[in-house]
């Protein structure tokens, strides 16, 4: 084994990531990836979670560390011009349509599962919670399946950035 396999290896072991016959999956989902859509079931049909257009960014990095931002493409310029002084139309628009989080992940190959451990998030009920998430990895395109309280789930998409 060269010694770059070797460090990589011990990265990920060191991560969380679980190894068996299929070790090379685990190492596959390191990297950037682009938001391609959110998309969950509803008493009406499949509703796009943060609209059409939505862009955002995953980073899974090769210690273990995770960063997600999700941002809707229709979000409201806030009038007064400054951050800290939107009003709570302007507020509530902008959280109902962007998420973002980070900490740290896993990825077992064998259950075909990525587990976040969220550390902080603009949805606090999220910090300090384990998520884990099934997963399939076609090509560039990542997917991972959310659950949803009283069923159904949201599916997320994500292409590889190049």
């Amino acid at each position: 084994m060269s010694r770059f396999a070797a460090v990589a290896m011990a990265l990920l072991l060191g991560a969380g990531v679980s190894f068996g016959a299929a070790a090379q999956g685990a190492a596959d989902v390191v990297g950037t990836w682009l938001f391609v859509s959110s998309v969950r079931d509803s008493d009406r049909g499949k509703i796009d979670t943060y609209g059409a257009g939505a862009t955002g960014a995953m980073t899974l990095d090769g210690t273990g560390r995770y960063s997600i931002t999700i941002i809707g493409s229709d979000l409201p310029k806030f009038a007064s011009g400054t951050l800290f002084r939107g009003t709570a139309e302007e507020n509530a628009a902008v959280l109902a349509k962007s998420n973002a989080h980070y900490g740290t992940y896993s990825v077992s190959v064998e259950e075909k599962a990525l587990t976040f451990r969220t550390e902080r998030g603009t949805f606090p009920n999220g910090d300090g919670t384990m998520q884990k998430r099934s997963f399939t990895l076609v090509n560039d395109v990542l997917q991972y399946v959310i659950p949803l309280p009283g069923g159904g789930a949201s599916v997320v998409t994500w292409r590889r950035a190049k």
